[in-house]
């Protein structure tokens, strides 16, 4: 992307580019920005401009109004026969995941109101996440009679413990912000009114950060999340030994010179 301000689809998603950090919110409000095929394809053509972009190292993904987003579409849904649920869309082949997983920026979730069912999803597919003091989420699946197809059911036990997810799922009620902080589903609970800025200052600081190291160490985490610890440690020790013993540490001298300054001014 060229420019500081751009949209995607129609207004239904907005992206914002300032200081090496892109903040993308979703923009249906009328409708809890409900996921729509549009409002999908316009997410999917979103964060793969995003990941493509060199000017661009850390994203945001908001909503405006009153919700992240309130999950897919059911009125389209029931419109359409269905659509939205075929095996294509689903699974980690899906579109809109693979949107997601395969984008090459971190990506830091800033829930400003309802994450709930595939909005929840959604939100899991982010690399970490903020909410707002009056967030709420709920997987709402077995209520309305559908299954997670975007990883929701295998994402959430290792998040929060299998026994508190089999809670969320079973029973499908809400829960605030401030729980889901104590369940280690959040990092942070932000007054509403700060909860953009906070996340963008995060998205800094990793913007701050050099860039093929910190790519490759998201790369470990998002793959040995998936492994056997043992497995995961032997690949981590691969990839850093053939990794670090190609810098220059003349060059991490210096970087280490300014990492003790910032340390100061924290």
């Amino acid at each position: 992307m060229t420019s500081s301000s751009d949209t995607a689809a129609d207004n239904l998603v907005l992206i914002d580019i300032q200081d090496e950090v892109a903040l993308v919110t979703l923009n249906r409000p009328e409708a809890y920005n409900a996921l729509s095929a549009a409002m999908t394809a316009a997410i999917i053509e979103a964060f793969g401009a995003l990941s493509a972009d060199p000017s661009v190292r850390a994203i945001v993904l908001t909503g405006k109004g009153k919700a992240f987003t309130a999950g897919v579409d059911l009125k389209e849904l029931k419109s359409e026969g269905g659509a939205a649920m075929s095996a294509d869309n689903l699974g980690t082949d899906a579109p809109l995941v693979r949107a997601l997983s395969e984008c090459e920026k971190p990506i830091i979730g800033a829930i400003n109101g309802f994450a709930v069912t595939g909005g929840f999803e959604l939100a899991l597919a982010c690399d970490y996440l903020y909410a707002a003091r009056s967030a709420r989420f709920a997987d709402t699946h077995a209520r309305v009679g559908l299954v997670p197809g975007w990883g929701l059911s295998q994402k959430l036990p290792r998040l929060v413990g299998i026994n508190r997810a089999r809670e969320i799922s079973f029973t499908g009620n809400y829960f605030s912000a401030e729980q889901a902080c104590q369940w280690g589903l959040v990092n942070e609970v932000c007054e509403d009114s700060e909860l953009v800025g906070r996340a963008l200052a995060s998205a800094r600081d990793i913007a701050e950060t050099q860039p093929e190291a910190l790519r490759r160490i998201r790369a470990l985490m998002n793959e040995g999340w998936e492994l056997p610890l043992g497995e995961a440690l032997r690949v981590e020790g691969e990839r850093s030994g053939a990794y670090n013993s190609t810098i220059e540490f003349d060059v991490m001298e210096k970087r280490l010179e300014e990492l003790r300054a910032r340390g100061r001014k924290q």
